[in-house]
């Protein structure tokens, strides 16, 4: 039995760690949005100093999915999870909704004092 790398882990640490990145600053607003208020709202920018390494590993981790997800079919074996083209379609479009969650925590300390 082999251990194929599917992509699958570099996926959803790539997905956590972009939303831990955008935790300091996309937390308060939708919050906000939401009704909720408080001082303790104000708490919830501890995570702040740590966006550079989220980030970082963020990233790491979608070159490591890239490689195992897009890569050619001709590499995979036929009875492994990365030859049914059902599976491989629905990583990749699973890869694209995690760099944008990657892009929204990267920009959105930018864009953010235009909505307070």
């Amino acid at each position: 039995m082999s251990a194929a790398p599917n992509g699958r882990g570099a996926l959803f640490s790539g997905g956590l760690a972009a939303l831990l990145a955008s935790t300091c600053c996309l937390g308060p607003l939708v919050l906000i949005t939401l009704g909720f208020s408080g001082a303790w709202i104000g708490k919830l920018t501890v995570l702040e100093p740590y966006r550079p390494i989220f980030i970082g590993v963020a990233l790491v981790a979608m070159v490591f999915a890239w490689r195992s997800i897009f890569r050619p079919v001709q590499a995979c074996n036929s009875g492994d999870v990365c030859a049914i083209p059902q599976v491989r379609a629905t990583y990749k479009f699973l890869f694209w909704v995690v760099a944008a969650l990657i892009l929204v925590a990267l920009g959105f300390p930018y864009v953010a004092p235009l909505f307070y």
